[in-house]
């Protein structure tokens, strides 16, 4: 889809999701044929004419004032998030003449000698479509040791986070809230979608998922954008049950768009335990039955 065509999707999305009441307008009595906000009720509210918003939202404006984009963003209450989102649409990067063929990506040495120095942390490096070009031995444990360790080593095989998490029921039941991982998820990839539209890899990987599940294709409807740097995921590994882990998004220097995600448990609580359970339960040679901290936790 054309970025024109995605700028006028996500205005017709946000309009659509603001009544007149909420934006201090008079709801008038007698059916309306909008279930938002009108166009002219939203030009008037960001001080822009009507055919100049309907130009915008229809694709057919060549350009855009950042004066009018931040008019059109308070009108619609946006996030900072959504609002960069929309400068983006607004004002794609110029195409290639010729569009470059997708090159594998891989690690830095330097990147990667650090991530098998993170013996005690889970940790993984991921590109900007969300593929897993490497993992340490505690990464992989956590977040997928029902795959083989050496899958992110093939680019015509990586894993892909995104579609673990949609497609792959092992990885679907690890989080304790699928909806809120599965919800952050297609809002991270519809930021970045905004700022590539000219990623072919990235739009195919949108088309797959959105064919093969109608949980993605209804999310990706939705028009959600939203950045996650930092927080809180809740586990329910199978091995060692559940945890409750902090992790952050550690962006590579240079223009590559790959980011190290590390996860951390509090020092003395049962997640760290779990943790350390599960570190040595995947230690070379090692091997912990399935559900033995849970049943440790439970005196059992």
């Amino acid at each position: 889809m054309s970025a024109s065509s995605e700028l006028g999707n996500f205005l017709r999305n946000r309009r659509g999701d603001l009544r007149p009441e909420d934006v201090g307008l008079l709801r008038h009595t007698g059916r309306r044929r909008v279930p938002g906000l009108r166009r002219e009720e939203l030009a008037m509210l960001a001080g822009v004419s009507v055919t100049h918003y309907t130009r915008l939202e229809q694709g057919r404006a060549t350009t855009a004032s950042d004066s009018v984009l931040d008019a059109i963003a308070r009108a619609l209450r946006l996030t900072d998030d959504e609002t960069a989102h929309l400068r983006d649409l607004a004002r794609p990067a110029s195409p290639r003449r010729t569009p470059a063929a997708p090159r594998a990506e891989y690690v830095s040495a330097s990147a990667r000698q650090l991530l098998s120095a993170m013996t005690a942390v889970p940790a993984l490096v991921l590109d900007r479509r969300n593929d897993i070009l490497a993992w340490n031995r505690l990464g992989h444990a956590l977040l997928a040791g029902h795959l083989d360790a050496r899958g992110p080593d093939d680019p015509s095989a990586r894993p892909n986070l995104t579609q673990l998490l949609f497609l792959d029921e092992n990885f679907r039941t690890l989080y304790a809230d699928w909806h809120e991982e599965a919800r952050l998820a297609v809002a991270s990839l519809r930021l970045v979608a905004g700022r590539h539209p000219d990623d072919r890899r990235l739009a195919e990987l949108v088309g797959q998922l959105a064919m093969r599940s109608p949980d993605f294709a209804s999310r990706w409807a939705g028009h959600p954008v939203r950045t996650c740097t930092s927080g809180v995921k809740h586990f329910r590994h199978p091995v060692v049950g559940a945890m409750e882990l902090a992790f952050e998004n550690l962006h590579i220097p240079g223009d590559s768009g790959q980011r190290m995600i590390a996860y951390s448990a509090e020092p003395g609580s049962p997640s760290d335990a779990a943790l350390r359970l599960l570190d040595s339960a995947t230690a070379p040679g090692e091997r912990v039955p399935e559900g033995l901290v849970e049943n440790e936790f439970r005196g059992a």
